[in-house]
């Protein structure tokens, strides 16, 4: 395996016109546009025609992560306004599924807007919840280099967080949509399938999947799977340095239970296609835990760092021994499931352990997701985005399709 740290993000640009950038949703789901490249070979769909453009025998991983609404709009006690972007929990929970449960108070890592001239007392809130009047306090504890650690009081305080970020928050829309959320976002940039709270960005590969799509899966006998990888606002994080090694991946919790793991092992050798980037990202991320674990079997550090697929190992792991590991690991720990953090960067000169196809968006230029894109396809990214330029897909969070089979 090369190593990408060299790789200069430059040469992974191409030209992206404003007006191409889907600003609105589509009325229906699966009538996007599905561009499918096939061992090279490009051919144009609509997305409800995604069951019969599968292997028959092939397993589709989702990320059931559910979008919260993570912005949050305030007035100082005199009057100015504020603006609040919820990055993750710090105390007194650090993963987020306990910290969506707290009650009372809690703090978080924010990104503040409009904050300059914050400089002490509380932010402030009202929203309802359940029919009746609410309000949130928001007081800044400390600065750190991007963003601040807030300390949050509400009332009622039997309200559990993810109730008054329900009330009092707004869906973290991409920034370059440049516009506020409306009720329409509310239903589209939630997958059908959303099932854990967590993320500050939808994995909006699954946006375009209807109710009827999944039962034309189930119909062809199509399998399929869930993990959970919380998107964070790192997925906007522009790459400013000059060579990878110089960006720091943002860190991610992933959740996997054992029945993902016993349907993974029974799919080997036959297709296995995730759906979307941070579904790929974290099957590949489990390969690199269960080689770990392998290695390590006393290890506790389930965590995947940007570097590790990168480092020589002397003995490749073969995928069955890393997955059965994990396997091993909730035997061995009783945990429901494996739960850890990955960092896992994944661009040309990383080889596949796990996925053989992936369904996914059209990606900003000079981005990870186009790096990743880049690793499946090699030097074939430029035919795809090419040809979606010139048949005017839509590109980006709300935009098209691409089913990538290389």
């Amino acid at each position: 395996m090369s190593d990408p740290r060299q790789l200069s993000i430059h040469d992974f640009t191409y030209d992206l016109p404003a007006d191409r950038i889907a600003a609105e949703p589509l009325a229906a789901r699966d009538q996007s546009r599905l561009l499918v490249s096939r061992g090279g070979q490009l051919a144009d769909h609509t997305f409800a025609e995604l069951p019969d453009l599968l292997p028959g025998d092939a397993l589709l991983v989702f990320n059931n992560t559910k979008v919260v609404r993570a912005r949050l709009l305030g007035h100082r006690e005199t009057g100015g306004a504020v603006e609040l972007f919820c990055l993750e929990p710090v105390a007194p929970h650090r993963a987020i599924e306990p910290a969506m449960q707290q009650t009372g108070s809690c703090v978080w890592k924010c990104l503040v807007g409009n904050g300059r001239r914050w400089k002490s007392g509380a932010v402030l809130i009202s929203f309802e919840a359940a029919g009746q009047p609410a309000l949130l306090r928001a007081e800044r504890l400390e600065s750190g280099p991007g963003y601040s650690l807030i300390e949050f009081h509400w009332e009622p305080a039997a309200l559990p967080f993810a109730e008054v970020l329900r009330g009092a928050g707004h869906l973290p829309l991409p920034p370059y949509l440049n516009r506020a959320d409306t009720d329409v976002d509310a239903v589209r940039y939630q997958t059908v399938y959303a099932a854990h709270e967590g993320a500050v960005a939808a994995p909006t590969a699954g946006l375009h999947f209807s109710d009827q799509v999944l039962a034309d899966l189930a119909a062809r006998g199509i399998q399929t799977a869930h993990l959970t990888l919380h998107v964070g606002a790192g997925t906007f994080q522009p790459v400013k340095a000059d060579q990878m090694a110089d960006h720091p991946m943002h860190a991610e919790p992933i959740q996997a239970d054992r029945q993902l793991l016993e349907q993974l092992l029974v799919q080997l050798g036959r297709p296995i296609i995730a759906v979307g980037t941070t579904s790929l990202r974290s099957l590949e991320s489990l390969y690199w835990l269960g080689a770990r674990l392998v290695r390590e079997p006393d290890t506790s550090e389930l965590q995947v760092s940007q570097w590790d697929p990168y480092e020589a190992h002397a003995e490749e792991v073969p995928l069955r021994a890393a997955l059965e590991a994990l396997v091993a690991f909730l035997d061995r720990t009783g945990a429901p499931v494996i739960a850890a953090s990955t960092q896992l960067l994944i661009a040309p000169g990383y080889r596949f352990r796990v996925i053989q196809g992936l369904i996914t968006n059209f990606h900003q230029p000079e981005s990870t997701l186009l790096l990743l894109v880049a690793a499946l396809l090699g030097s074939g990214w430029r035919n795809v985005y090419d040809h979606a330029l010139a048949h005017n897909y839509r590109f980006l969070s709300y935009g098209d399709s691409s089913l990538l089979l290389p």
